[in-house]
């Protein structure tokens, strides 16, 4: 009787077997050349400015989300040709797959993804990917761990590594822990840049969104040197007599 012949085996989309290439197919399908222009200015990405010579292929945020859950299984090695594109929305899109390999990922698994997302930093370069990747790839897997790393980052150089550093506290707000984001607060009141000035109100209002004591000591002792972007985002939800109370107190 004839053996009967074993079936190979089918290919999952996403499993470990999964190729960057594909990845990068998907998603060079949904490019919009109409959107570039519009997300190229929207990014700042002329000469000077904060984006200064990204590309970009014209896709939204919620197409890049569906496609990570189906890629969250892609390897590591093949993770990292994704996170060093040239094009904006496949960087992010790489990193959001890292994100979800992250909330799948048991505990004693997460080090090696927290490594992998500090080693490509400097690939998180603009505010959307900070914002969307650093609280978990950082700011959760610190939860109950030393946290130097956001020190040594506020030091930085680099605007985007700075930001990382105030951002990555929204995951110990969301736990009631307010002392980092604070502190960290503190030392970036002299930042010079814009997009830190509003990460850090940002954060603050959401301090402020669970307990109003600490965010109001916080602005009692530093809003007349606040730069008024800051305090603005920070008392954004204030009632109007507090509201007042300290635009009046900021600087000029």
């Amino acid at each position: 009787m004839p053996k009967s012949k074993t079936a190979a085996p089918k290919k999952i989309l996403g499993g470990e077997n999964s190729k960057a290439e594909e990845v990068i197919q998907e998603v060079r399908k949904l490019s919009d050349p109409k959107a570039v222009e519009i997300l190229s200015r929207f990014f700042k990405t002329g000469k000077g400015q904060y984006g200064e010579g990204d590309l970009f292929l014209g896709i939204k945020v919620p197409p890049l989300r569906k496609i990570s859950k189906l890629y969250k299984g892609l390897p590591l090695s093949e993770l990292q040709k994704i996170v060093k594109s040239k094009y904006h929305e496949e960087r992010l899109l790489g990193f959001f797959i890292l994100c979800e390999k992250f909330q799948k990922t048991p505990e004693e698994g997460r080090k090696e993804l927290h490594l992998f997302y500090l080693k490509n930093l400097k690939y998180v370069n603009n505010w959307d990917i900070v914002d969307l990747s650093s609280r978990e790839l950082i700011g959760d897997y610190l939860i109950d761990k030393e946290r130097d790393i956001l020190y040594k980052l506020l030091k930085s150089n680099n605007l985007w590594e700075r930001r990382v550093a105030i951002i990555s506290t929204y995951a110990f707000i969301r736990k009631g822990d307010f002392k980092d984001t604070l502190k960290i607060s503190e030392k970036l009141l002299t930042d010079k840049e814009d997009l830190i000035h509003k990460a850090v109100g940002w954060m603050l209002r959401e301090v402020g969104n669970r307990s109003l004591k600490p965010e109001t000591d916080f602005l009692d002792k530093h809003a007349h040197k606040m730069p008024r972007t800051m305090l603005r985002y920070a008392i954004e939800k204030f009632p109007a007599k507090l509201k007042s109370k300290y635009m009046k107190a900021g600087k000029e």
